[in-house]
């Protein structure tokens, strides 16, 4: 009985453990730089998450086709050497210049006018060609909170300017309730001098006698 219960309570640690590295490998993908889980990516997977967010998909399609091509055939040299003047890779590389710091990741060198994979170096589609994938799904929750973020703030600014008019609207409302300021509705001060007519002038309060 002492046994079946070391047992038992052993069971939850082991499995918490095996989750704990389970989700360190899979990389927390999908996890926005600067969150506390995002300390678990690899270096490829945040450099990966470092390309532009407008770019990105772009991007991580040339990526994943210089990846498969090697994975393909690891023995062509073709593959393993891309030139850096070709028309992609030069807009690729000025419009992301993050570009560089994957391919370096996953073990290309730079070369003259190129960039190289030595033989040494072995990329394998469960772990190089799995890291685009699962960038390709980041950036494309990414992009979906971009928008997000940017309806909300348009809906904002929308609700800020009918306010605005509304409050216009209830104040011309209000002037014009109040109607237009006449000559006659003018309190006047009348003074003392010559020209004022007085009472005792007409005959009003004077005795018959006087």
């Amino acid at each position: 009985k002492q046994f079946i219960h070391r047992v038992r309570f052993a069971r939850p640690l082991f499995h918490q453990e095996s989750l704990r590295l389970l989700v360190a490998a899979m990389g927390y993908a999908g996890y926005a730089p600067g969150n506390k889980v995002a300390e678990s990516l690899s270096p490829l997977q945040r450099a990966l998450q470092s390309l532009p967010l407008e770019k990105a998909q772009e991007i991580l399609e040339l990526l994943e086709k210089l990846t498969r091509n090697v994975v393909r055939n690891p023995g062509e040299d073709k593959f393993r050497r891309v030139k850096l003047s070709g028309a992609k890779m030069v807009a690729a590389l000025a419009e992301a210049p993050t570009m560089m710091d994957v391919l370096q990741e996953m073990g290309w060198v730079a070369e003259e006018d190129c960039v190289v994979l030595p033989p040494s170096v072995r990329l394998a589609h469960e772990v190089h060609v799995v890291a685009i994938i699962d960038a390709k799904d980041y950036f494309k929750k990414e992009m979906e909170n971009e928008r997000r973020r940017q309806l909300r703030a348009g809906k904002t600014g929308d609700a800020d300017k009918e306010q605005v008019l509304k409050q216009m609207e209830l104040d011309r409302k209000e002037k014009d309730a109040e109607g237009p300021v006449t000559h006659g509705s003018v309190a006047q001060k009348l003074g003392d001098g010559p020209n004022i007519m007085r009472a005792g002038d007409v005959g009003i309060g004077k005795s018959s006698g006087g």
